[in-house]
């Protein structure tokens, strides 16, 4: 095997490794129906931020181009399959960076996002990010209004404590920078990986070339 198709193969192994990994965790995420707790309910509301659904739809399609690569690699004089593979990935590059670009671009308006987010939650849940992150209400104390608790046992002391709004943001981008990070991450891999097609591709147009060029000569093929 030359060192063009093992590179290549080492490629699509770890781009098989991100479309599977992408599956696990939202397959994971969504079959988490745990009731929200301190250690948790930071972390299910901002799922609701993310773009799961087409998280999930983007792990599909890795999976798919992937197993569209094996023919390739079984048939070695075969071009049909790679050149399928290689369109596909392509599909998958402009499809990650864009739910990278779009969890990026929602960091821009992460708190504007979070008050309505927050508006929405039940009183239970408020209190249970007000205990998380130490504060009361989301602005301030009062707007919206705080729901009393441990924390924020009453006005007076709710009035010196800080809103939620600059802990959970910051925690909220914290996360998201993680998340656009790896899709840049995935995206130059999967760069990577395309030209590696285009190398095998390459390699093989030539060797075709020169077994035609041998048949024309009375060698065989090669």
């Amino acid at each position: 095997m030359n060192r063009v198709l093992t590179t290549y193969i080492i490629l699509d192994l770890l781009f098989l490794a991100t479309g599977v990994l992408l599956l696990t965790s939202v397959l994971t995420q969504n079959d988490d129906r745990s009731n929200p707790t301190l250690a948790n309910v930071a972390r299910k509301m901002l799922l609701s931020l993310c773009p799961l659904r087409a998280a999930f739809v983007n792990g599909v399609f890795i999976v798919f181009a992937f197993l569209l690569s094996l023919p390739g690699l079984a048939l070695p004089t075969s071009r049909m399959w790679l050149w399928l593979h290689g369109w596909l990935v392509a599909f998958c590059i402009t499809f990650t960076l864009a739910l990278g670009v779009d969890v990026w671009l929602g960091t821009l308006k992460t708190r504007s996002n979070l008050n309505v987010l927050w508006g929405k939650q039940s009183p239970q849940i408020r209190g249970l990010l007000q205990e998380t992150f130490k504060c009361c209400g989301y602005t301030n104390s009062t707007t919206p209004p705080f729901q009393p608790n441990s924390v924020c046992p009453n006005s007076l002391t709710a009035a010196k404590m800080p809103g939620c709004v600059w802990a959970f943001s910051n925690y909220v981008n914290k996360y998201h920078a993680m998340i656009f990070t790896a899709s840049f991450g995935v995206v130059a891999l999967d760069v990577v990986l395309l030209l590696g097609v285009a190398m095998v591709l390459k390699q093989r147009r030539e060797q075709k070339r020169y077994r035609v060029i041998d048949e024309k000569n009375g060698l065989g093929s090669i």
